[in-house]
């Protein structure tokens, strides 16, 4: 059984679940492009695509999909990343963090009994884009300690990375109220499916 606001997301389901699924597919192809090259980058994708499925897993339908605006959200990063754009390697890394927690509140505000505040949920998105991007220091630094991949941050610039880190998680919180926000004006309340 639907909530409105869910019915409201998935109003146009198969429409919603092809897009997401072709964004899907980027991501798993972006995980194994990066294998070779860079395996922290294709471990990140994959990571990506898994927490993007759990919906059509969890529901047993393909059909059921996370809003296709959120996994542009991850996709993009992803991307930059990939293809090497100009002046977009640290930022696509702040990005990715932040789209990571940004799944994660999207997913357990829509698809589970838990419900969240407008402050609440902006704070736990923020909270698990500095958690997120704590995580991701300690793998990379591993990868750079036991698979001699470089680690090249100094300890002022792997800060400085945290803090943006964080503001990439302050703007991610922002989109996910604005976005769930602009849902409730035109459906009523948020109420996640029991």
């Amino acid at each position: 059984m639907n909530t409105p606001v869910l019915d409201r997301i998935l109003q146009h389901k198969h429409i919603n679940a092809v897009l997401a699924w072709l964004l899907v597919g980027f991501v798993g192809g972006v995980a194994v492009v990066n294998i070779g090259r860079d395996p922290l980058w294709a471990g990140f994708a994959a990571i990506v695509a898994v927490l993007s499925v759990i919906p059509a897993v969890r529901r047993r339908s393909v059909w059921t999909m996370l809003p296709w605006e959120v996994l542009v959200l991850a996709s993009l990063p992803l991307l930059a990343r990939t293809f090497g754009i100009p002046g977009t390697g640290r930022v696509a890394t702040y990005l990715s963090v932040a789209t990571v927690a940004l799944i994660i509140a999207v997913e357990l505000d829509a698809f589970t009994s838990v419900s969240m505040t407008d402050t609440f949920a902006i704070l736990f998105v923020v909270i698990a884009t500095m958690a997120a991007s704590g995580a991701w220091a300690v793998v990379r630094w591993g990868g750079d300690v036991y698979m001699g991949i470089t680690f090249p941050l100094t300890e002022r610039e792997l800060m400085i990375e945290f803090v943006a880190s964080t503001v990439a998680g302050v703007f991610a919180g922002v989109v996910f109220d604005l976005y769930f926000r602009r849902l409730r004006q035109t459906e009523g309340s948020w109420v996640s499916e029991a």
